[in-house]
């Protein structure tokens, strides 16, 4: 293992988070909120420190670590860029506990959204803003994962070269940063958009801001106890549907919207995600009686999206479909969890060509995915059905732990699909609000756990397991 290596790249990661206290101290210094600017600045001094001593560390040495390096250093990255997180939410007033303040921090990194806290309107705005921030950041850091580690061509379990092709450009730490710096642009401009025109849509400042950062991040935290306290007109909900679905379909999608070689060969899966989103929003609004259709499309959004925010709470019956559509997840190259729609199109595709050929075994069946040059492998269906299996024996374990925590069999399931998509406790999923706060610690180390499998796939610690034990 090469640990200086890893300890390199983990520092470069804790800048980020020395940026977001900065902004943070400069925001408490110009509104006068001063409550918790000393735990930012602690956070400030403390990550910045652990990252230079990383750095320095890690400055001479091997900077290419293997795929097996680049899952400890995931892991790692959200561990420790949680624990500084973690700092203002346990010093604030609110007086929790370390493991609840962890928590927090590990729901907002992960995009999750499950809060310990019981009334937001009575936070600290600074500590709203905190919240909001582990998402942006949490989603960042996810994105360079699935681009530059996840997009190995050996270990390819999340089949990014489906709908993203690197060209090889991850070879050299110049392209690296090259890559690096394209992602971090094109999310910020993605995020400024979307912050000016909510602002632009008479959405208060503050609220604009929180909000971009979680429909951005495909996140959950809201500032607000409700969704309804923020969008109230036609506008504002039409352009977040518009925003979730931007969650939903492929990161470069709108980078490479004017680059029709690129939108035909690499974003089929976008326009069927787009098409899925419409089709289920009516065929629900069509379906059931006296329902708003922009609301109907906000909620099929938010849940494909991994969000699970939602303006209303809808009958439910069709609170399944809605858990359905979070298991599905959006695009492969997005920030959004579940299983994802491109593994079931391969796995319903592979089976009914199987059964098509024990029928008609002299016919040739076409096998290109999604009208691309691209075909369906064995790699492709291997991949896609190992993540399928590891999604319920992973949802099988967290349920039974939640299980012992006097937590009944139908909210169990519930939760352990929305911790394993990564999706917020809404009563979108017809669930009730859960207060974690007075859960086991058990549980709530289980759900952490299973937080991070969401992210980054049962079969990363499959791995792990397999190198340490077996290598050489």
């Amino acid at each position: 293992m090469n640990l200086r290596g890893i300890g390199y790249y983990l520092g470069l990661f804790c800048f980020p988070i020395s940026i977001l206290a900065f902004i943070n101290i400069l925001y408490s210094s110009h509104f006068d909120y001063f409550l918790n600017v000393d735990s930012y600045i602690l956070v400030l001094f403390s990550s910045a420190t652990l990252g230079l001593s990383l750095f320095f560390i890690g400055k001479n040495s091997t900077k290419r670590i293997n795929f097996f390096d680049q899952l400890y250093l995931i892991i790692l990255t959200y561990l420790v860029a949680s624990f500084f997180i973690s700092i203002p939410f346990y010093f604030s007033n609110s007086q929790i506990t370390f493991i609840n303040a962890y928590f927090e921090s590990i729901s907002g990194v992960t995009g999750t959204g499950f809060t310990i806290f019981d009334n937001i309107k009575y936070l600290d705005p600074t500590l709203i803003l905190w919240r909001s921030s582990s998402q942006w950041i949490g989603g960042f850091y996810f994105l360079i994962f699935l681009v530059v580690i996840f997009s190995n061509k050996q270990f390819n379990y999340k089949l990014n070269n489906l709908t993203y092709n690197n060209d090889g450009s991850v070879n050299t730490e110049n392209n690296l940063k090259k890559i690096i710096l394209k992602i971090f642009l094109i999310y910020f401009l993605t995020s400024f958009i979307i912050f000016i025109v909510f602002n632009a849509l008479d959405i208060r400042l503050f609220n604009s801001l929180n909000l971009t950062m979680t429909v951005v991040s495909a996140g959950g935290f809201l500032p607000t106890n409700n969704l309804d306290q923020i969008i109230k007109t036609n506008g504002q909900e039409l352009f977040l549907f518009v925003s979730l679905t931007l969650a939903v379909i492929n990161f470069f999608f709108v980078s490479n919207i004017f680059n029709r070689r690129k939108i035909s060969s690499e974003h089929n899966e976008d326009f069927l995600l787009i098409s899925f989103i419409i089709f289920s929003a009516l065929a629900i609004y069509l379906t059931i009686e006296n329902l708003n259709l922009t609301q109907v499309l906000i909620s099929v959004a938010s849940s494909l999206s991994n969000s699970g925010i939602t303006l209303n709470n809808p009958p439910q019956n069709i609170s399944l479909y809605f858990l359905f559509l979070s298991i599905i997840g959006g695009s492969l190259i997005s920030n959004t969890s579940g299983i994802k729609l491109m593994r079931i199109y391969i796995l319903l595709k592979s089976t009914s060509f199987e059964i098509l050929q024990l029928v008609r075994p002299n016919n040739v069946f076409n096998q290109n995915i999604l009208y691309s040059e691209k075909i369906i492998n064995n790699d492709n269906l291997k991949s896609s059905f190992l993540i399928f299996i590891s999604f319920f024996i992973s949802l099988f374990f967290l349920s039974g732990f939640l299980l012992a925590d006097n937590i009944n069999f139908e909210k169990s399931f519930k939760l352990s699909i929305l911790t394993l998509t990564n999706t917020v406790d809404s009563e979108l999923f017809g669930i009730t609000k859960i207060n974690f706060s007075n859960m086991l610690t058990t549980s709530k180390i289980s759900l952490i756990i299973f937080m991070i499998i969401g992210k980054i796939e049962l079969l990363s610690f499959f791995l792990i397991i397999k190198n340490t034990l077996f290598k050489n």
